[in-house]
Formats: structure tokens, C-alpha cells, sequence
């Protein structure tokens, strides 16, 4: 045996065990084909030696840590483009984790700490991402043209003191590829996702439990918000008692997610609840019944369900714990949390103070993409509850802020989200439509981008826009923005001819929030329609008292394209004789 100081890569294929379970055939092609057509070439090129695979896991050696970054980097641009038009459940992703260390070489075999840092890096990276030690960051400055992000520093499982992380930052054109690790922003809390328990006694049921926690990791990674745990770490803790505050510390994490899969008959109970890392308390939980006609499709469906509550609650977390920092001990993240707490509160004036929030953000990171895209939202609201007199000139603010955020980060759901809603109001409804499907396509389990897609749906005359903001609100119906939901929802119905519906969904609208004109203004004209004329002026009557002007703002109230679904709304304040209305 002997010792020597190296370089190491280590890399895993993402959802490896998800994709064995749907196309074990197909997967094991698809990966023998990548190492005989991409993989070995590029070993070769870059002077590296494949130490050992180990079934999706692959560990290399290289003399050079500049080959070995520029290796990785190479691997991950080129996969991203191999990707592309490959459905995203069938595609082959690459972690990679890069380390200088010591060694202990057995004949063509290396171990040690070196060897086992390089996993934990591995570990770490997003899915398409690559992540590298301190060490391997001061050897590479000024050697490669590529960017890293600091990370800090990171408590790893069996090192005993803290190491230093940094993540390649994709380049332009990586932006546009598979790769969905997120840019910077600072001090964001990480979720480790623990795999679920079986809890069947039934140790063949094990692939089951382990599918529904791939799935929802793999589902997480479309949230552009918070880094994930990479499945190499959180499975190590798998048939182990698990203390979560050591969990946390140990995995980096502040927030994790665990529960557990019984299995009897045809039956499937699954629980899952969240909890913070560091108190120690729980943030959510709930529990799925289901039966268990396709395995496959209840697996997804509960993994979708699952990551649709987690985020928004993981965030409404994170808006509470920025709430009580002092003002000196803000970042970037505190300030654009901050700022979506302002939005939440769907007002003129929440509007304003997020706005200078997001700027703060901005000052702090002027790439930080989401705050962008905050500031988007901010006028975009400002649009809709009638904040400002010229509606066009703040749209087109909207517009530009929603382009900024696209540009930083355009695998952003939330940024295409609010590029679309800008250009809707910019009297654009083709490009909205097209932005909107980008942003579900992007992140089919965001509940925001689905309302946003059946909403803009209807305002183009799909009848099928109800339906998927129906699925929206199931997804989370927690939902911290549903009384403005509701009400865009009672405005579908209202379009539909379904007049009861629409009254229903408004006045849900009101039992949240009394306090929103939007709501009332629907329900008078539903109600209208209705026949209902003294309820009808009742409603109207409150919507002109919380918002005086409201009213009149709308007399020239075009949002469909087709004329005759602008003539229905019309129609059923014609019904209540609003001409008279302040008479």
C-alpha cells in the first residue's frame, strides 16, 4: 500500500433507482451509452483513469485537477445538450463532486478521507451540477474560464470538521439545458428529503417507499428557492433511528422531510410531514389513503402532492424567521422574503414596501434572479388592484423586471410565471399563454404556475382553464394567495355560463378575505346574471366602499379575447342597473 496526493471525481446518476424501477432494460442502454460515446472520450482527453463503477456511480483519478474540472464541466454541458430531446423520466443526469486529498492505493484501487470527501461533494451538487472543495478552488484560480459559487462551509457525514463548498455556475448556455441548479442567493435553507419508512413488513415493498422518495426529491429540484439534498446523502440514513437536529447538522440541512409507506391489500397510507432541523418542531404534516390500481401512477400522484405543500410551506416558514431579524443581519434572501410577505398581502401599500424590498435584495445581488421577478410581481399587482393611474407604463416594468429574472435564471418557473402575467396585461395573450406553459413545464407540481396556466387559458377561451385551476388549488390548498385564486376561478365560471359556481368560489373568496374588492365586484355579477338583484347591489355596494373607484375602472373591462365572453360580464351589471348604481 501506498499513499499519495490526487485528484478524485466522483459522480452518481440522479433518480438512478426511479429509472431502473420504470425501464431497467432501457436504463442500462441508455447509461452504456453514454460511457462508450461520451464518457470515455472525454476520460481520455482529459488524461483521467476510471478507477471503479459502481452500478450508476462512477470514481476517477486525475494528475491534473484543471483536466479534472474542465472534465466535469465538459461532461455536464455536453449531457445537458445529449438531454434535450430526451422526455425528462428517461433522462440520464450527472452529479459530480471533485476533491484533492490523500489516498491509500491498493493495486488499481484508492479509499480514504480524499476519496470520501469527493462523494460527499458529489453528494451535494444539484442534478447537472458539479460541486468542489476549498483545495480544488485555490488550485484552479486563474487556470479555467469558468465561474464558481461560494457555498461556505459545509458539516459532511464522517469528517469532523467543516469543508469548504463551491458550485459551478452553469454558463449561458447551460441555462437553457436540463441543468436546474439554481444561481446564487445567499444563506437560502437547504431540504433534505429522509427516505421514507416501510412500514409493510414487507421488505419487497422497499423499492416502493424508496420510488415515493426519489420522486419527491427529484420533484423538489424543480423549486428554484432552496438547494436539495442530493439522495447519496439523505440514504444513508435509511433502516437508522434518526435524530433530526443531527440529521440536520449533519446533512446541512435546516428543514427536512420524512415519513413512512404502509402497504396492505390493495391499500397504500403514506405520511409525511416536515420539520425544522434546528428546533426540532413540525412545520406540516398529512397523511394520503389511496388504492392501489397502478402503483406506478399512485407513486406519482402522492409524490406530486406531496412536493406541492412542501414548498409554499417551506416558504411560509422561511417568511416568519426573516420577519423577526434584526435590520442589520438582512441578506438578499431575508429581503426577498420579506418582499413576498408584501405581495401576499394582495394591497396597494404591500405592493410599495415590496417593491423597495426587492430593490434591497437586488443591491445586495444584482443577479439574484427571484427578486427580479418579485419586483415583477410588484408591478403586476399594481396593474391589477388599480395602484397606478397609467396601467401600461407599469406593465411594461413588469415586463422589464420579468425579462431580467428570465435572463438570470431561465430555468425559473416563477420568472416565466411573471413574464407571462406582464405581457397579459400588455395586451399580449399569445405570448403570455407561451410563457405560462413554460413555466408549468418547468415545474408541473408549482400550484402558482398551474392557476396562472388555467387562467390565462380561459381568458383565451379554453374551457379547460377551469380545470386546471381546480387542480391548482387541490395541489395546495393552503395556499396563502386563494382569495385571489378564487375569485379568477369565479370569473372562469362566470365565462362558462355556470352562475352558481361562480357565486360559490366568490363568496369562498370572501369567507378569507372580507376585505378584497375583486371578489365582490365577481359575485355582483354573478349574481346579476342570477337574477338576484338586491344580493347583486349589496355585493357592488361593499366593493365600492374598501375600493372606492374600483367600479368605474372597470366600466371599459375587456380581459377576454373573444368579444362575447366581455359583453357576459357586462351583462350581469347591466342586470342590476349599475348606470344608477351612485344615484
Amino acid at each position: 500500500m501506498e499513499r499519495r496526493l490526487t485528484t478524485i471525481l466522483a459522480s452518481d446518476v440522479v433518480g438512478y433507482s426511479r429509472l431502473m424501477a420504470a425501464d431497467e432494460a432501457g436504463t442500462l442502454a441508455s447509461l452504456k451509452a453514454v460511457r462508450r460515446e461520451l464518457i470515455e472520450p472525454k476520460t481520455t482527453e482529459y488524461r483521467g483513469r476510471v478507477v471503479k463503477l459502481m452500478g450508476d456511480g462512477t470514481l476517477m483519478e486525475f494528475a491534473s485537477v484543471v483536466d479534472a474540472v474542465n472534465f466535469a464541466a465538459d461532461v455536464q454541458r455536453a449531457m445537458a445538450k445529449r438531454n434535450a430531446g430526451v422526455p425528462e423520466d428517461r433522462r440520464i443526469t450527472y452529479r459530480i463532486g471533485i476533491n484533492i486529498g490523500d489516498v491509500i492505493v491498493e493495486g488499481d484501487d484508492i479509499y480514504g478521507d480524499g476519496v470520501n470527501l469527493a462523494a460527499r461533494l458529489e453528494a451535494l451538487a444539484q442534478a447537472g451540477g458539479v460541486c468542489i472543495s476549498g483545495s480544488v478552488h485555490t488550485q484552479i484560480k486563474g487556470k479555467v474560464d469558468l465561474e464558481f459559487e461560494d457555498l461556505g462551509e459545509r458539516q459532511v457525514k464522517n469528517l469532523p470538521e467543516p469543508v469548504s463548498v463551491y458550485r459551478l455556475r452553469p454558463t449561458t448556455g447551460d441555462a437553457e439545458s436540463a441543468d436546474r441548479t439554481a444561481p446564487a442567493a445567499p444563506d437560502r435553507p437547504s431540504i433534505a428529503v429522509l427516505p421514507f419508512t416501510n412500514m409493510s413488513g414487507d421488505s419487497e415493498q422497499e423499492y416502493f417507499s424508496d420510488g415515493i422518495t426519489e420522486d419527491i426529491i427529484t420533484a423538489l429540484t424543480h423549486w428554484r428557492s432552496f438547494p436539495v439534498i442530493a439522495r447519496n446523502s439523505t440514504f444513508t440514513y435509511k433502516n437508522k433511528a434518526v435524530d433530526i437536529k443531527q440529521a440536520g447538522r449533519e446533512l446541512g440541512a435546516r428543514y427536512l422531510l420524512e415519513g413512512s409507506v404502509r402497504k396492505g391489500g390493495h391499500r397504500v397510507r403514506i405520511t409525511a410531514q416536515l420539520i425544522d432541523g434546528v428546533r426540532g418542531h413540525h412545520i406540516w404534516a398529512e397523511k394520503y389513503d389511496r388504492e392501489l390500481d397502478d402503483i406506478f401512477e399512485v407513486q406519482d400522484e402522492i409524490a406530486q402532492a406531496i412536493t406541492a405543500i412542501v414548498a409554499p410551506e417551506l416558504a411560509k416558514a422561511e417568511f416568519k424567521r426573516a420577519a423577526i431579524k434584526r435590520p442589520e443581519d438582512l441578506d438578499a434572501w431575508d429581503y426577498f422574503l420579506r418582499g413576498m410577505a408584501m405581495i401576499h398581502e394582495l394591497t396597494c401599500e404591500g405592493n410599495a414596501k415590496a417593491r423597495e424590498l426587492f430593490k434591497s435584495a437586488l443591491a445586495i445581488q444584482p443577479d439574484y434572479g427571484d427578486a427580479f421577478a418579485g419586483l415583477a410581481s410588484s408591478y403586476v399587482r399594481d396593474t391589477e388592484f388599480q395602484c397606478v393611474e397609467d396601467r401600461m407604463a407599469t406593465a411594461t416594468l413588469a415586463m422589464q423586471a420579468a425579462r431580467k429574472a428570465v435572463k438570470c435564471d431561465q430555468a425559473s418557473s416563477f420568472a416565466h410565471q411573471e413574464l407571462s402575467t406582464a405581457y397579459q396585461w400588455l395586451n399580449r395573450p399569445d405570448d403570455a399563454l407561451a410563457e405560462v406553459k413554460i413555466a408549468v413545464n418547468l415545474n408541473p407540481n408549482d400550484a402558482d404556475a398551474l392557476h396562472q396556466f388555467g387562467n390565462k387559458s380561459d381568458l383565451a377561451g379554453d374551457p379547460e382553464g377551469i380545470s386546471h385551476m381546480e387542480k391548482a388549488q387541490k395541489l395546495n390548498p393552503l395556499d396563502s394567495q386563494l382569495p385571489a385564486r378564487l375569485t379568477f376561478l369565479a370569473r372562469a365560471y362566470l365565462n362558462a355560463g355556470s352562475y352558481e359556481d361562480a357565486v360559490d368560489r366568490a363568496r369562498r373568496a370572501i369567507q378569507r378575505r372580507p376585505d378584497y374588492p375583486h371578489a365582490y365586484y365577481i359575485l355582483a355579477i354573478a349574481l346579476g346574471q342570477l337574477g338576484r338583484g338586491d344580493a347583486a347591489r349589496a355585493a357592488l355596494s361593499k366593493c365600492d366602499e374598501l375600493h372606492p373607484g374600483f367600479i368605474d375602472s372597470r366600466i371599459d373591462w375587456q380581459p377576454y379575447v373573444d368579444p362575447t365572453s366581455n359583453q357576459r360580464l357586462r351583462d350581469g351589471l347591466l342586470e342590476i342597473g349599475t348606470k344608477n348604481f351612485r344615484e
